[in-house]
């Protein structure tokens, strides 16, 4: 991916590819030499930024946290790529610290935390550190005390947020400001031609008048956007089915034909061009991806140079409005 085609990740003085591969699948649904295969490709490919976050994958049974993190290590440190990549991760997600798993940005918990992460990760450094989520027990100063103890330390190049409702985003940021701490430059919001609400508004306009990087995760909700799933009956066999099915709505179907019908126009897959929407979107600077295979992997990646008409964008925003 040629400098050119990277997009600032808000004031942060970071760069990413127009796609940031999620790494939440590294140590779950792939093992370590498939996902070595796939972030050689990734690079290979000119891409450079790799999200991940220190609870990926708690989920797991028999995980106690940690794997995706020791994955993109292993791999930093056998192919020695450290220089070209972006690693981004995360911190304040339970990891059995508190008996009620509660989320934790507490400065004790993220000073033992960012060591782990740099451990795992076998770096001296992480490029963005996100806020996993909102730590209604923590105030915002004592967060962002800590943050800027990391970048002058060197262990963080800059700080971000995830999950932050606008209200809690803006008293962060007037925190930041009033009290000459880091802010937070980007933003991780679930979004995508499905799930507009969750950033859209005033989320979504405070992010773009603070000049901040936003990537998106679920960009294709799940799996819904990918075309694989066209009915209810689709979704038997699949692990995902379950949660899908709410979906099949006389909304969600008739999102799912247009995404097709455009999709057909361009030569495209739907999850390319519901990929090359969100690209086009106020504020969204990439949306994150995924792929368990390498030819998966090559063929979401085409979506960072599709390039939707406005009548292919006002088809796709107009099915999806609510």
């Amino acid at each position: 991916m040629p400098a050119s085609k990277k997009r600032a990740l808000g004031k942060s003085g970071l760069a990413t590819a127009p796609l940031v591969f999620g790494g939440n699948v590294f140590g779950w649904t792939i093992d370590k030499d498939r996902s070595f295969e796939i972030l050689d490709a990734y690079v290979g490919a000119g891409f450079n930024a790799v999200d991940t976050a220190d609870a990926y994958s708690t989920w797991v049974p028999g995980n106690k946290g940690g794997e995706s993190e020791t994955i993109i290590g292993e791999w930093l440190k056998a192919r020695r790529r450290r220089d070209d990549v972006l690693i981004l991760t995360k911190v304040g997600s339970p990891m059995g610290q508190h008996p009620d798993d509660r989320k934790d940005l507490s400065p004790a918990w993220i000073e033992r935390a960012i060591e782990d992460s740099l451990r795992r990760l076998q770096t001296d450094h992480v490029d963005l550190y996100q806020s996993h989520w909102m730590d209604p027990d923590t105030p915002h100063d004592a967060t962002l005390e800590a943050y800027d103890r990391l970048i002058k330390a060197g262990k963080v190049r800059a700080v971000g947020a995830s999950n932050f409702d606008a209200a809690s985003l803006k008293q962060a940021l007037d925190v930041s400001a009033s009290k000459g701490l880091p802010r937070y430059e980007t933003l991780q919001p679930h979004y995508n031609l499905y799930s507009r609400s969750t950033f859209e508004g005033p989320l979504q306009d405070l992010a773009v008048a603070e000049g901040m990087g936003v990537i998106t995760y679920f960009s294709l909700e799940s799996g819904f956007l990918t075309g694989k799933y066209n009915s209810v009956a689709d979704l038997e066999g699949s692990a995902r089915g379950g949660g899908m099915k709410s979906k099949f709505d006389e909304r969600g179907v008739r999102i799912l034909r247009v995404l097709d019908a455009v999709a057909q126009r361009n030569e495209a897959t739907s999850a390319q061009v519901a990929l090359a929407w969100l690209l086009t979107r106020p504020g969204v600077t990439a949306p994150i991806v995924s792929a368990t295979s390498v030819g998966q992997l090559n063929d979401t990646l085409k979506a960072a140079t599709l390039t939707l008409s406005s009548e292919d964008l006002k088809d796709l925003t107009e099915a999806s409005d609510a």
